[in-house]
């Protein structure tokens, strides 16, 4: 662990080290006005204290360089602390989760530029252009980059979830799905079987009965019924076990056999029903999902006939036209003999009910006068259950695009600011050159009348008064620029005039970094 705070302490020298070099570089090169020691000694120390906090504080840390600039430049820009106040920016958007205090220290520094400039006495035309062109070039635009980045990472690690999430769905879709194919099977085990079972117990039945029949075959025939019911029993409490937790059934294909001919098999093996069929067809399509659910309604309904009524007389009934769809109802009577019937077990019509309810339809089972009634209608076109998974909302993603035209529009903006305000410099410092031959022709004593014709349209509005020296007393000061080069130390004429408007004083404030025999020279020129 110390070795790991070690390795953090250094990290943040040497980013602490890199930010302070433009600090101390910049002044060396004279790209900047030159400042006493102790305002760049002070100027690291907040850089310091900056670097310390950005990790846990990033807004702190920005605050602490934004007031940093302010002091060190009204519009904010400065070459110096710019680089600094832009990496906290940046920092500030990929690490802070809440935008609202970045925006209003945003407009903070804004708002306190803004009084600076004003109550500098400073041009403000160009001041504030540059100001607001480093606000939202220097600071919004570098801050919505790190929110860009920080919600890629977020999305990142969210896909990433969603992935592993998707892969756990999948792995239970499959166990659904294996579970749902056994259902199936035993479903199509409970119908296919049972039914059959059922017509070899009713075979066996007719043969037990059947006047040409010897008492020992006849025992066989009781015996072979009775194995039969036992049978198909056995099977329903299998099928029970294997469909247990799992009620969604699935459609089965009749093998090609439609309901009027499971009715005419049924008929064949002893069972006393009778087929009612309206003249106008099924209203089905052959093969479809309506003819197969039919098929398993009118099959299910006669099991439990032959089970639970044996003897009974069945009507099996199919109306309908391309318009309402079909509708299959089988009826039974009371059984021989017995009290009215009852069907038994009822798994199979639970299951036949979500499956016509899930295709569009009704099932209706229940007592009908002495019996016992099952009908179904399914729709012409039977609707077929599908299961959708629509993927889950990314909010990063609609965050993204915000802060993507964010940062489009912040960086439209900042140019054009920062385009204007470099324009306005430009105009205005090429507007305040004094040529050196003017300079040199201009008398004391001169009024600034006369002197108006030679004088710029414009004077320097931030001049280097902390490089001149001390003007002649109850006099004000105007200086000029002696070239037009823009971005660079020029040397800058100082004209002084007194209370009456004559010229009392002019001095040269030579460049930054110019030497001794340049300063003797223009002094010499001067005079």
């Amino acid at each position: 662990m110390e070795g790991a705070r070690l390795a953090g302490f250094g990290r943040g020298c040497l980013f602490w080290a890199a930010l302070a070099l433009p600090v101390l570089a910049v002044d060396r090169l004279g790209l900047n006005e030159p400042r006493p020691l102790r305002q760049q000694i002070a100027g690291l120390a907040v850089l310091a204290l900056a670097t310390a906090t950005a990790r846990n504080r990033p807004l702190a840390a920005f605050g602490l360089t934004a007031v940093l600039s302010l002091a060190s430049a009204p519009a904010l820009f400065s070459l110096s602390f710019g680089p600094a106040l832009a990496v906290f920016a940046l920092l500030l958007g990929l690490r802070a989760a809440s935008t609202a205090p970045a925006a209003l220290c945003f407009a903070a520094v804004g708002c306190a530029g803004t009084v600076k400039i004003v109550f500098a006495g400073l041009d403000p035309v160009p001041q504030w252009l540059v100001l607001t062109g480093t606000l939202l070039f220097g600071c919004v635009f570098p801050w919505l980059g790190g929110r860009y980045w920080r919600q890629s990472r977020e999305l990142t690690a969210a896909g990433w979830s969603r992935a592993a999430r998707l892969e756990e769905e999948q792995r239970l879709s499959e166990d659904r799905a294996r579970l749902r194919e056994r259902a199936r099977i035993a479903q199509d085990m409970h119908d296919s079987l049972g039914h059959e079972l059922s017509l070899i117990a009713l075979r066996a039945g007719a043969l037990q009965v059947a006047p040409d029949l010897r008492g020992h075959h006849r025992a066989a025939a009781a015996d072979l019924r009775a194995a039969a019911a036992d049978a198909t029993e056995r099977l329903h409490r299998i099928i029970g076990v294997l469909r247990e937790g799992d009620d969604e059934p699935v459609p089965l294909a009749p093998a090609g056999e439609n309901v009027e001919q499971l009715v005419a098999r049924a008929a064949e093996s002893g069972l006393p029903v009778r087929w009612e069929a309206d003249a106008r067809g099924t209203a089905v399509t052959p093969g479809g999902t309506a003819e197969r659910l039919l098929h398993r309604v009118a099959r299910e309904a006669l099991t439990n006939a032959a089970r639970h009524a044996p003897g009974a007389p069945v009507v099996v009934a199919v109306t309908g036209d391309e318009t309402r769809g079909a509708t299959v109802t089988v009826t039974n009577g009371r059984p021989d003999g017995g009290s009215p019937a009852v069907p038994g077990g009822g798994s199979g019509l639970s299951g036949l009910r979500a499956a016509v309810t899930a295709a569009g339809g009704t099932l209706d089972a229940g007592p009908y006068e002495e019996g016992y009634r099952v009908s179904a209608h399914v729709p012409a076109q039977a609707a077929t259950a599908v299961r959708s998974s629509h993927a889950p909302s990314a909010p990063f993603t609609r965050a993204r695009r915000r802060v993507a035209a964010g940062l489009g529009a912040a960086a439209g903006t900042g140019v054009v600011l920062v385009g204007s305000g470099v324009g306005w410099y430009a105009y205005t410092e090429t507007h305040s050159v004094l040529e050196p031959a003017a300079y040199a022709a201009l008398r004391l004593g001169t009024p600034d009348a006369d002197l108006a014709p030679v004088l710029p349209d414009r004077h320097v509005q931030d001049p280097p008064s902390e490089r001149a020296p001390a003007p002649p007393e109850d006099t004000h000061c105007r200086y000029y620029r002696a070239s037009g080069e823009l971005f660079v130390s020029v040397d800058h004429f100082r004209l002084c005039f007194d209370d009456k408007g004559r010229l009392a004083a002019k001095n040269v404030i030579p460049r930054v970094g110019a030497a001794g025999e340049d300063i003797r020279k223009q002094e010499e020129f001067a005079r």
